[in-house]
C-alpha cells in the first residue's frame, strides 16, 4: 500500500497550508490531481512571488518546479528520501499577480538510484506555457521505514 499516495489523495482539492514542506506552505498551491508519479497544483501569483516588473520571478517559477516534482517522487512511496541533484528550467512566457498557474509533475524514469522528473507550468485554461523544467533526484541514505 502506498501511504504517500494515500495521503495526497485525502488533500485533493485543497491548498497546502498543512504540508509538511515549509516552502510548500508558503508556496500554498491547491492539488488538483494526483496519481502515482504525477501530480497537478493550481498557485495563485502573489506579489511577494514576482520581480520588480510586477511579473512571476524566475526564482519562484524554479521554486515550484522544484518542490512540486519533489512532492510527485514522494507520491511513489518509496522508502528512501530524494533530494535534488540539479535543476534545468526554460523560460516562454509571463505570469502577473492575480493571474493562477498551473503545474503539472511527471516521472520521466523511476530509478532506484536517481528518479527523472519534469514539470509544466501552464496559465489557468493551459494555452499558455509559463515555463518547464526537468530534475533528477538522487536516493539518500536516510530510510523513512
Amino acid at each position: 500500500m502506498n501511504k504517500a499516495l494515500t495521503l495526497f489523495q485525502s488533500y485533493l482539492g485543497k491548498d497546502s497550508s498543512k504540508s509538511i514542506s515549509p516552502l510548500m506552505r508558503w508556496l500554498n498551491p491547491t492539488l488538483l490531481s494526483v496519481t502515482e508519479g504525477e501530480l497537478e497544483f493550481s498557485y495563485l501569483i502573489r506579489e511577494e512571488m514576482t520581480n520588480p516588473m510586477g511579473i512571476l520571478h524566475g526564482g519562484t517559477t524554479a521554486a515550484i518546479i522544484d518542490d512540486a516534482v519533489g512532492a510527485t517522487v514522494y507520491s511513489l512511496g518509496k522508502s528512501n528520501l530524494y533530494t535534488t541533484v540539479n535543476l534545468a528550467v526554460d523560460y516562454f512566457a509571463s505570469a502577473k499577480v492575480g493571474e493562477t498557474i498551473i503545474a503539472k509533475t511527471s516521472i520521466t524514469k523511476n530509478g532506484n538510484q536517481i528518479v527523472n522528473t519534469s514539470c509544466e507550468i501552464w496559465n489557468a485554461d493551459k494555452t499558455r506555457m509559463i515555463a518547464k523544467g526537468h530534475s533528477n533526484l538522487i536516493k539518500i541514505e536516510n530510510d523513512r521505514k
